[in-house]
């Protein structure tokens, strides 16, 4: 039977939210130029800025407004009338221009910072909302640290902007302070509490301070939410924003358990983040879920042997679906004779069991000492271990300028990881490889991946 399949909004905050993150402003130019990035991404909304924030902000957000047609473009309004003018200003030009108008609702910034009582908030956040809905037809409203305000009063000022004409109610754990049973049920009390919720969108904007800005968001999606604010490589002010492409690819990857679709082209995540750390100067951190280096590269020896007999034993998901080429091997002290012998392969060198042995013992110390090995160290391993004409088959006989070339690119680049060759479809074509190997190899090289 068939099943219509529920539509998650994609909001992106990169060039705002995601902006404010320390070391990460953009200019002009480069704001223009990721939101193309976004555009072919195929995120729903993107809010280009803060428009009041500068005039360089100010002409950012109109210059996106102006190019960019199909997604909403959002302009950034704190909840005064100077701020949502400024804001229609820059965006007026759009095709699909959308007013984000905030509000600060917690008590601890009712006191501290606004210094304004409950009822001030809530004829406050009426009133600039209605102002904003005589301007543009698209207004979504934030209630600021909406986690730590108390849920009845949350409820009356959320009451408050949907009767104004908000289209959009976002739910921000500004501070990342909650965790997600917790916010999946605010979500739904706001779903029950709410007068004409069912009119709205309702979305979620996480932040990662205890590390969960991921998984509330997914809470939010399953208690009803169906906008995700969120950023590239999750960048965004102090340990950032939950992450675009680790929010899109948990729902693909696991889809029985996150039964929502997007309007996201997986392929152009990891150009998005590439481009993004280049703009920005800040490089992923290796690890980074989806688009780090590491994320489909393997060193541990059983690892390697089980990639490259089926990538299903240790990738759920194709390196391809989010844009990266291909998996990598990186030959290090944790890699196994299987891994090895195919680098060796690739480098035009097919060795007996013996001699592959003795390069692998060797191989393992030099891996000891330098941590990641590269051809050029391999190549000299080679050299300097066998005579070629008696222990090993060349499969091509290596060029002296391809060695130095490949020692050259070693030097720029010498935490590289060495690709897969070229003509090995790890997805579908088996690599080249030795003849199956003993029960013996095979425990020594679960061994090193321990």
């Amino acid at each position: 039977m068939f099943t219509e399949q529920v539509r998650v909004i994609v909001f992106d905050t990169t060039l705002r939210d995601g902006e404010q993150s320390p070391g990460c402003s953009m200019n002009h130019q480069e704001k223009l130029r990721l939101a193309h990035q976004l555009d072919r991404l195929g995120v729903d909304v993107i809010e280009a800025g803060f428009p009041i924030a500068s005039d360089g902000d100010f002409e950012a957000v109109k210059a996106v407004a102006t190019v960019i047609r199909r997604p909403i473009i959002a302009g950034l309004a704190r909840a005064c009338r100077p701020d949502i003018e400024r804001a229609w200003e820059a965006l007026k030009t759009a095709a699909r221009p959308r007013i984000h108008v905030f509000l600060a609702t917690s008590d601890i910034h009712l006191k501290h910072k606004l210094r304004m009582s409950r009822q001030e908030c809530l004829a406050q956040a009426r009133e600039s909302v209605a102002f904003a809905k005589s301007l543009c037809d698209d207004v979504e409203f934030s209630p600021e640290d909406a986690t730590r305000t108390d849920p009845e009063f949350l409820c009356q000022v959320l009451d408050a902007v949907i009767e104004a004409g908000a289209t959009t109610l976002n739910i921000p754990d500004t501070v990342g302070y909650t965790v997600p049973a917790e916010f999946g049920e605010l979500i739904a009390t706001i779903r029950r509490r709410v007068k004409g919720i069912e009119n709205v969108t309702i979305s979620a904007h996480c932040h990662n301070d205890l590390g969960m800005a991921v998984a509330n968001t997914m809470a939010a999606v399953a208690a009803g939410a169906r906008q995700v604010e969120c950023t590239i490589n999750g960048i965004g002010e102090r340990a950032g924003n939950a992450s675009l492409e680790e929010i899109v690819m948990s729902m693909r990857v696991r889809h029985d358990r996150y039964p929502y679709e997007t309007g996201i082209a997986g392929e152009h995540l990891f150009p998005a983040s590439q481009m993004l750390s280049e703009i920005t100067g800040v490089p992923v951190q290796p690890n980074k879920a989806i688009t780090g280096r590491n994320a489909f590269a393997h060193e541990a020896g059983i690892h390697q042997d089980g990639v490259l007999k089926n990538p299903l034993t240790y990738e759920i998901m194709t390196p391809q679906s989010v844009g990266v080429p291909d998996s990598k091997l990186v030959l290090g002290k944790h890699s196994g004779r299987h891994a090895l012998a195919i680098r060796c392969e690739q480098l035009g060198y097919q060795f007996d069991r013996r001699a592959l042995d003795d390069i692998y013992r060797r191989f393992v110390r030099l891996a000891d000492k330098i941590k990641h090995v590269e051809d050029h160290h391999l190549l000299e391993l080679i050299r300097d271990t066998h005579k070629p004409a008696s222990s090993a088959t060349p499969l091509f006989e290596p060029l002296a300028t391809a060695v130095a070339a490949a020692a050259s690119a070693s030097t720029q680049e010498s935490h590289r990881p060495f690709p897969l060759a070229v003509e090995a479809d790890t997805f579908g074509r088996p690599l080249p490889v030795l003849a199956e190997p003993a029960h013996e190899q095979q425990q020594e090289d679960y061994l090193w991946g321990v």
